[in-house]
């Protein structure tokens, strides 16, 4: 099976790496002059992480090939993912060269975080080709990977993304309609908004923040997300117990959030807080790479133990 990845940045050589490891012929493709250089860097690095995985990662430069021109990159794959700038009319302009030169039979998947697929698609004869495949950061690393029809998405094309992600290793999650940014990053942007409060406030600093989720929610929600444990949280009467007894000071709670800026005197004080960390940010990359694959393995959902 032959997979193009369109665009080599942190992104493109996640799924570069994930899907030479999978066994697929990917070729890159990117107009920086100095992309194999870059990406082959970028590929070591990941050689760690996926054996840890249990993924093969011997010979994987073996697998890789670059072409600079996308049309001829495209010309016999099986599957596009495109991790180009999120600007429409680059993907636009993107997308209508892939259309005119892929197989009529190539998967198109895009990583883009937060485009729908219905607006990226008008650029296409046959939008029901197109659909997300959004990945959450690092791809070869964490399983998530959101999956968003457009409104023309077909069937047949939401089911193949389906099985081709899980052939990587993936979880799929297929929702029901097309939201700006998706779930997760959704998610993200209203926990770190309250966040960024407490800290602004002084409640809390970055640091005593981490722990804080890290030492309660983190570890929470690595087993049961948020309706599960509120469901476990309900006792003998689930959900519905909690929601009868506990809801309306929930709801009280939400009108107490916070709604902070990110303004001059805010981002100095995070920015600030932030060098507390220690470390460059590659080694607590790494530190923070090797615990996530340690909780994926205790868990079972590393894609070595998947497959």
């Amino acid at each position: 099976m032959k997979a193009t990845i369109v665009g080599a940045g942190v992104i493109g050589v996640s799924w570069a790496g994930l899907m030479a490891s999978r066994g697929l012929e990917v070729t890159v493709s990117d107009p920086a002059p100095d992309i194999e250089a870059q990406v082959r860097a970028g590929l070591a690095e990941l050689v760690p992480a996926l054996r840890e995985l249990g993924l093969p990662a011997e010979g994987l430069d073996a697998r890789l090939s670059f072409e600079a021109d996308l049309a001829t990159a495209v010309a016999d794959t099986d599957v596009v993912q495109e991790n180009g700038p999120e600007r429409l009319d680059l993907k636009h302009k993107i997308w209508s060269t892939i259309e005119a030169a892929a197989p009529a039979h190539a998967l198109f998947l895009t990583s883009t975080s937060g485009i729908p697929a219905t607006e990226i698609a008008t650029a296409l004869q046959r939008p029901e080709r197109l659909i997300v495949g959004h990945p959450f950061n690092p791809p070869h690393l964490i399983p998530l990977v959101e999956v968003v029809p457009g409104e023309r998405t077909s069937a047949e094309t939401v089911e193949r993304a389906v099985e081709f992600y899980r052939s990587l290793g993936k979880k799929p999650i297929v929702l029901g309609k097309e939201v700006p940014g998706f779930v997760a990053n959704r998610l993200q942007a209203a926990i770190f908004r309250e966040c960024v409060h407490l800290v602004a406030d002084g409640v809390v600093t970055e640091q005593q923040l981490d722990d804080v989720v890290t030492s309660s929610l983190g570890q929470r929600w690595a087993v049961s997300g948020p309706f599960l444990s509120f469901h476990l949280g309900g006792g003998a009467g689930g959900l519905p117990h909690f929601l009868e007894h506990l809801g309306p000071g929930l709801r009280k709670r939400w009108g107490q959030l916070g709604t902070p800026d990110l303004d001059e005197p805010t981002v100095a004080l995070l920015s600030e807080q932030a060098a507390g960390f220690g470390g460059t940010v590659d080694e607590l990359a790494k530190a923070r790479d090797t615990a996530q694959i340690a909780v994926m393995k205790a868990l079972g959902t590393t894609p070595g133990q998947e497959s």
